[in-house]
């Protein structure tokens, strides 16, 4: 099966260019979430680490639990 896969992979003009493609992409994505998190708010990162915890959207800040 693969073989036969290979084979017509192998006669499209071209086709090599496709992985290189596929890799500046995924470079490109990387660098882009890498940079954004580097240069964000250090308050906004906190905020939104506490919303899984919150109630109404608003992040839980007191230190008692409510029973």
């Amino acid at each position: 099966m693969l073989k036969f896969i290979k084979h017509h992979l192998d006669t499209i003009t071209g086709i090599g260019i496709y992985p290189a493609i596929s890799f500046v992409l995924f470079f490109g994505f990387f660098l882009v979430v890498l940079i954004r998190l580097w240069k964000a708010d250090r308050g906004h990162i906190d905020h939104m680490s506490a919303l899984p915890l919150a109630r109404d959207g608003r992040p839980n800040t007191d230190s008692a639990h409510d029973h």
